[in-house]
């Protein structure tokens, strides 16, 4: 399986949660810390399930979140 990582910009993130409900591996999860703008952003709470298949990047309305995939990972 592909390897992935998900980086999320807290203080982008308005928390909308659309990427939570885009992610097919269930690896983003509201924070329960609140960011500067007194919202509950996103993390990656599995991160280690995370594919890169950047469904969560492509429903950002924000930019908040970066998707990377491991060197010589198709």
């Amino acid at each position: 399986m592909r390897k992935g990582s998900v980086l999320i910009d807290r203080e982008l993130c308005k928390g909308c949660m659309l990427c939570i409900n885009a992610c097919p591996f269930s690896v983003l999860a509201a924070d329960t810390a609140l960011n500067s703008a007194g919202v509950y952003p996103v993390y990656a709470k599995s991160a280690a399930d995370c594919t890169g298949c950047a469904s969560c990047y492509r429903v950002c309305p924000d930019c908040a979140i970066t998707v990377t995939v491991e060197e010589g990972d198709a």
